[in-house]
């Protein structure tokens, strides 16, 4: 055991009249929300990379955490800090988490010994999940912070970097089923570029979508039964990414025949840069049939790049879990806090109390989303609104050809009269929930 959770006990649900701070007032892990428990329902993890090895730098400063696991280089710190993991997710209750392969293991000197640091933590990651219940939603590598990356991985312009990637990939892809993981994810942290001039698109897009073929194939030879997640990002740190979007994604998927195979892990805050809203991109995905996984957190709306804050806006997370429900829900994905202190909060009790904020927004923005599901009122909107797509009339058109149509509007038997959108009153109907 370590100390740097000393004197702090497991959060209970106190209820909305709580003023404790380390309490959940509106997360009840075994309240029925629409016929399930809520736990089931938004299936929360903490990511380790932000909770554990991110430690308070920025683009203007450096370290302003000191963790008991600091330096982050050598195993005895990794398993300090692996020991403090785990009675965090004590204190929360959350039933996953996720993690990198670099936020777990020190780099070594060669890939052989990065290797044996990263199993060697796996196997105490093992071991301390076989007395517990928190369970891993997703594995990942991390291949964008190293040197190596630069140039990205599997569209690097060297061959020996995409075969650094497809092994690091390959032992995350073993990791994450050996610790019962219920997905794998691959963000293309660098899978971008910076300038066209030194840059073949076409041939990287086909490297990129030829190692997603060989993710899916190994997942089919080794009988992992997770889903295969790609997490779209539209820039930072690459200009101009591949992944850009839940569309862009889509149409990369299939066009390397992979849209039966591969789900999204869609973000908050990179739907935010990507100029949509979060429910935007839920919607996207659930409409095209990707919908997988999502990463809760906010942007800094002024700031213009990605923060990475925990979300306390429970309108915006509303109507995210809004979309989320109508879909059917996160089938093996969940809520993962991809969400960052921020670095003038130094302290345990600030990483204890940012989940616990975190977990009642979504709680809250949960019930919201189903009371409105429950009552009716969008879904009876969008009814009235395309109604007139259900006349015999409407759909005979869509299976007729422009000179018919022609004919008809030409003729006087077609004026459109527009209604309107009812815009203010949605929002206002909205409002009555959140």
């Amino acid at each position: 055991m370590t100390e740097f959770f000393q004197g702090i006990a497991p959060i209970a649900h106190e209820g909305p009249d709580s003023t404790n701070p380390l309490a959940f007032h509106h997360y009840n892990p075994d309240e029925i929300v629409m016929g399930k428990r809520m736990e089931d329902h938004l299936r929360f993890a903490v990511a380790y990379w932000h909770s554990f090895a991110w430690e308070g730098n920025d683009p203007f400063g450096g370290q302003t955490f000191e963790r008991p696991w600091h330096p982050q280089d050598r195993m005895t710190t990794a398993r300090i800090k692996a020991d403090a993991a785990f009675e965090m997710f004590d204190i929360l209750g959350q039933p996953y988490f996720c993690w990198h392969d670099a936020d777990i293991r020190p780099e070594g000197d060669t890939f052989a010994e990065s290797l044996r640091n990263f199993e060697e933590i796996i196997a105490c990651f093992e071991e301390k999940m076989s007395t517990r219940k928190v369970r891993l939603l997703w594995g990942t590598a991390n291949m964008f912070s190293h040197r190596r990356w630069m140039g990205g991985a599997s569209t690097n312009p060297d061959p020996d970097v995409f075969a650094y990637s497809a092994a690091t990939v390959k032992t995350c892809m073993d990791a994450t089923m050996k610790l019962g993981g219920e997905n794998y994810v691959l963000w293309g942290g660098r899978e971008g570029y910076e300038t066209l001039l030194n840059t073949d698109m076409g041939r990287e897009l086909d490297h990129m979508g030829r190692f997603l073929n060989m993710v899916v194939d190994y997942k089919h030879k080794i009988g992992f039964q997770g889903t295969i997640l790609v997490e779209p990002k539209p820039q930072e740190p690459s200009k101009h990414q591949y992944d850009y979007d839940a569309a862009t994604c889509y149409g990369f998927l299939q066009k390397y025949g992979l849209e039966n195979e591969v789900k999204l892990n869609l973000e908050q805050g990179h739907a935010i840069l990507a100029g949509h809203s979060f429910e935007h991109e839920i919607a996207t995905a659930a409409a095209l049939g990707v919908l997988g996984s999502i990463d809760m957190n906010r942007n800094d709306y002024q700031s213009g790049w990605d923060t990475d804050q925990f979300p306390n806006n429970v309108p915006e997370v509303a109507l995210a879990y809004y979309h989320i429900l109508k879909a059917g829900g996160l089938a093996t994905g969940g809520t993962n806090f991809d969400a960052k202190l921020r670095r003038q909060s130094l302290d345990a009790r600030d990483l204890i109390a940012a989940h616990v904020g975190a977990m009642d927004v979504c709680a809250r923005g949960l019930k919201a989303a189903a009371a409105m599901l429950e009552d009716g009122g969008l879904e009876d909107a969008l009814k009235e609104r395309y109604a007139g797509w259900d006349t015999p009339e409407a759909r005979a058109m869509l299976n007729s050809d422009l000179d018919t149509i022609f004919d008809k509007v030409n003729a006087g038997a077609i004026t459109p009269s527009p209604r309107s959108g009812r815009q203010e009153i949605l929002e206002n109907y909205v409002n009555r929930f959140v």
